[in-house]
């Protein structure tokens, strides 16, 4: 692979879990919850929203998820 595909691949990558510590600090998580869980791409995001809009304490749903 050329340098110059890994680094889109890379910037692509840095642009999902941007994305996705976003989405996860509007449900609830905080700053560092979120990057950790956006940086676990074997965890869904809808998943880990879907629990604290069903009332699961983020404390919870982080030992659930990690």
């Amino acid at each position: 692979m050329s340098t110059a595909a890994q680094i889109e691949i890379q910037d692509e990558t840095e642009l999902i879990e941007a994305w996705r510590v976003e989405a996860l600090e509007r449900a609830g998580y905080g700053a560092h919850e979120a990057a950790e869980i956006a940086g676990r791409h074997d965890i869904d995001l809808h998943i880990a929203t879907d629990l604290l809009e069903h009332g699961c304490p983020a404390e919870l749903a982080l030992r659930i998820l990690l």
